[in-house]
């Protein structure tokens, strides 16, 4: 300091006032936001009785609505005073220990933790701001976010979806994974894309192409797959309640296998979801509808029928109504609009009004409450191949002819008939004694002067030639008719030219009619616009108009859902006050807007999911990932869940070399246990009928994808059922995800994995090759990676133990052999084949394979 004398005092007391500074920083408590911390408080907490029910309200009491809540009651308290937790009614009643006042009551079972006190006093002094529930109000395209400079990777600098993600992670101070090993990307896009494993010779392919664009590359190339449409129509078919059979009394068959067709097209050839969306509830009311138009609207055919004797019909139609209503509500608003059914949401702002003027919509098909006896219910769509609209144009003109000559016939029998009518008493010798004698017993009839019944009478049993023609007549109309029953049809919708009326339930029951209503969207949500047409075309519109608060984030959530196992709504049925608020909403919402102004593009939707870092990530749990995030809500690792039903069978067939490649068509029937639909049948017709209706498939349909299984809702296909698939009685959207003893005995004893297993065994005893070398590859036909040294000697000592048994069993072996209708190879050794199978069988049952990771 040149010899100045320093006084070091200053600098030490700004240093302190910094310090203390900061200090007084953290130490103010952050920000309340009413959507993420408030509302989910109120909704599971109070709603039930101070929300937007009016008929259940207690006290007069509404807290889902600002001013309701700050208003004076009649005894002049105010349940919150903005900037006065402690003058707040509501912070003393959930404070008090007096238990009369207390609440929530004892009685409702809940409670409120003391982080959720807190949270509601300090939003009470910050001014107890509310805001429209989140879902509720138009997404916006929020900024991507700057990655932070130690940003791991190009793609975090470049791809908005990890922008998003990275900076959720660094204000949790989580740090992210790397990317898994290619041989594990290989297999997890491929799974995720086509519900197939890939097979080695892909892997080996993605492996050796070096290009920066490899990954990209692969992902394009899985979204072209036609197997691409399979898997993509294995949710949607959940979310429709798609199935065989109608459901009701004897749960007996349907056919809308041409609607599962065109939903597989439909996503093969990428339409645009505001397009799928429009052809499904309102194909047949666009102008010149096409026939696949039309076959689209079978959506809301998809529901369960009855038919049985002696039920109400006005009953079931309106059953069928609200089956509609829930539907819509779920798959594109993501709203437990049922709940409004029979009294106003007790959650959201959903009037019981707002659920009648919604099933306005879908009450204008012309169609019966009893209906599906003989199949498929009115109204149908004929869909005759060209070989069948040419032998029906044939059996038509043959018909044709047939009639032209019965009409020809009855004017000179009518007259011969007249002229007996005419005849005096003189004359009657004129009229053969024989056409007399049978005439004559017509008293009564002549009495009556019933003249028309007399003269057919006389055609049917006078007149030998006339007898001729009519049963060729007969004939005729029988051929075309059982021939024409041959054509297959599908349930479609159509309208009305009168529409019904429709009238509010009184809590719900079909027969009590309340006020009368007219189609309209909920309040809550933005009106049709002006001019827009009040059926099921305006509101398909509206729900894909690009300022729709909800279907856009519906849909991106399931998407997102499907590949990472949990939504960023973890709740995809429910986006209401009651349902999860989002891990990354802004995220959600940049998504959202870039789905809608894509033009909504499914693919380029999924593409961008899957070339973002969070989707390439290793998904090994790590001892801070579990403490911190054990359900991986904030994406620091991969994706790594369970196969569904469907693929875990799908990817056995195609690992065996058994699956039958076939897109489309009709529904089949694999193994199942012998008399199952018998047993669960509670009435003795209807065994008797499940016992005709029931037939095993033979042959490639044996070996079909699982999605092409035919599904009886009284008895879902049970190897589905015990991996979770639900009945399809009803709209799902999230399929729950178990584990129980039942799955691993599903695997290691049902007929389909064990015949899997001895066709695998095939592949391998008939590949050149050392046993180690055969053991190698079946592992990567499983999990697609090399074994390593220690898995590999563990296999091979499983076939040397079972080597062994089966020597000192053949007739095990034998037994074990005859297992499945695939013919087995002759040129292999009883006892071999056998242990081969069994290593097969522990191959398919492993966690990894059954698991995409």
């Amino acid at each position: 300091m040149n010899g100045v004398p320093f006084d070091p005092r200053p600098i030490r007391v700004v240093c302190l006032l910094a310090l203390l500074s900061c200090l007084g920083a953290q130490a103010e408590p952050p920000s309340v936001d009413f959507n993420r911390d408030i509302r989910p408080i109120l909704s599971d907490k109070c709603f039930a009785c101070h929300g937007p029910d009016d008929h259940e309200r207690k006290g007069g009491l509404r807290l889902d609505l600002r001013d309701a809540a700050v208003a004076p009651a009649k005894s002049g308290t105010r349940a919150i005073v903005p900037g006065q937790p402690e003058a707040s009614e509501l912070i003393q009643r959930i404070t008090t220990t007096d238990a009369d006042d207390h609440m929530p009551p004892a009685s409702t079972g809940k409670t409120l933790t003391e982080t959720q006190i807190d949270l509601l006093r300090r939003w009470i002094t910050q001014g107890a701001t509310f805001r429209d529930h989140w879902a509720f109000v138009s997404p916006q395209r929020p900024p991507v976010p700057r990655p932070s400079a130690s940003a791991a990777g190009p793609s975090a600098v470049v791809h908005p979806i990890d922008a998003f993600i990275e900076d959720r992670l660094r204000r949790e101070d989580l740090t992210p994974l790397p990317q898994a090993t290619p041989t594990t990307l290989v297999r997890r896009a491929t799974l995720d894309l086509t519900g197939l494993p890939p097979t080695p010779e892909e892997v080996d392919a993605f492996l050796a192409d070096s290009s920066p664009k490899a990954y990209e590359k692969l992902v394009d190339r899985l979204l072209d797959s036609p197997r691409y449409g399979e898997r993509m129509a294995v949710d949607w078919l959940d979310a429709a309640r798609y199935a065989d059979t109608h459901g009701y009394h004897l749960d007996s068959g349907r056919d809308l296998t041409a609607w599962r067709d065109w939903v597989i097209q439909a996503f093969n050839e990428n339409k645009p979801f505001d397009q799928f969306t429009v052809e499904q509830l309102a194909g047949d009311l666009l102008p010149n509808a096409s026939q696949s138009q039309r076959i689209a609207s079978g959506f809301n055919r998809n529901h369960m029928i009855n038919y049985e004797g002696g039920a109400i019909a006005d009953e079931y139609h309106y059953a069928y109504l609200v089956d509609r209503v829930n539907t819509t509500a779920t798959v594109w608003l993501g709203l437990t609009m049922a709940c409004a059914q029979c009294h106003d949401h007790k959650y959201d702002p959903l009037s019981k009004a707002d659920y009648y003027r919604f099933l306005a919509f879908f009450n204008n098909v012309p169609e019966r409450g009893l209906d599906g006896n003989k199949g498929n219910a009115e109204p149908v769509l004929r869909l005759p191949t060209e070989d069948q609209s040419q032998r029906l144009e044939t059996l038509n003109a043959i018909l044709a002819e047939k009639q032209k000559a019965y009409d020809n016939a009855l004017p000179a029998i009518d007259d011969a008939q007249r002229r007996w009518e005419a005849s005096s008493e003189a004359h009657a010798e004129s009229v053969p004694a024989e056409i007399r004698q049978i005439l004559a017993k017509d008293v009564a009839q002549r009495e009556k002067k019933d003249l028309e019944a007399l003269r057919r009478h006389y055609r049917e049993t006078v007149s030998g030639d006339f007898r001729q023609l009519k049963e060729a007549l007969d004939a005729a109309r029988k051929e075309r008719d059982e021939f024409d029953r041959t054509i297959p049809s599908t349930m479609v919708m159509a309208e009305l030219d009168t529409p019904r009326d429709t009238f509010i339930r009184i809590r719900g029951a079909y027969d009590k009619l309340g006020d009368k209503v007219t189609a309209a969207t909920p309040g809550a949500l933005p009106p049709l616009p002006s001019g827009a047409p009040t059926n099921r075309l305006g509101l398909a519109r509206w729900l894909v108009s690009a300022d729709h608060p909800l279907t856009a984030r519906v849909t991106v959530n399931r998407y997102w859902q499907m590949y990472f196992g949990t939504g960023l709504v973890k709740t995809a049925e429910d986006f209401g006050a009651q349902g999860d608020w989002p891990s990354h909403p802004e995220l959600l919402d940049w998504l959202s807007r870039e789905f809608i102004e894509s033009g909504w593009d499914v693919k380029r939707l999924q593409r961008l999911i899957l070339t973002s870092a969070a989707y390439r990530r290793d998904s090994r749990v790590t001892e801070e990932h579990f403490q911190k995030d054990a359900e991986n809500r904030l994406l620091a690792r991969g994706p790594r869940f369970r196969l569904q039903a469907e693929f875990i069978r799908d990817q056995a067939l195609a690992i065996s070399g058994l699956l039958e490649g076939r897109i489309g068509g009709a529904s089949v029937s694999p193994y199942q246990p012998a008399g199952l639909w018998e047993e669960l049948s509670m009435r003795e017709d209807s065994k008797n009928f499940s016992a005709q209706f029931f037939v095993q498939s033979k042959g490639a349909d044996l070996y079909r994808r699982s999605m092409y299984t035919f599904w009886k809702r009284s008895s879902p296909p049970p190897q589905m059922s015990t991996f979770d698939a639900p009945d399809r009685e009803t709209c799902t959207v999230r399929r729950p995800r178990t584990n129980t003893p039942l799955q691993a005995l599903v695997l290691l004893n049902d007929p389909t994995y064990l015949e899997a297993s001895r066709k695998l065994a095939e592949r391998l005893m008939a590949r050149p090759g050392t046993d180690a070398e055969r053991v190698a590859w079946a592992f990567r036909l499983a999990t697609s990676r090399t074994p390593g040294a220690e898995e590999q000697a563990v296999l091979l000592r499983v076939l040397a133990q079972q080597k062994d048994y089966y020597r000192r069993h053949r007739d095990a072996a034998a037994a074990l052999l005859r297992i499945g209708e695939a013919p087995r190879a002759d040129s292999f050794a009883d006892a071999d084949l056998a242990a081969w199978t069994l290593l097969s069988s522990t191959l398919l049952n492993l966690d990894e394979t059954v698991t995409k990771g």
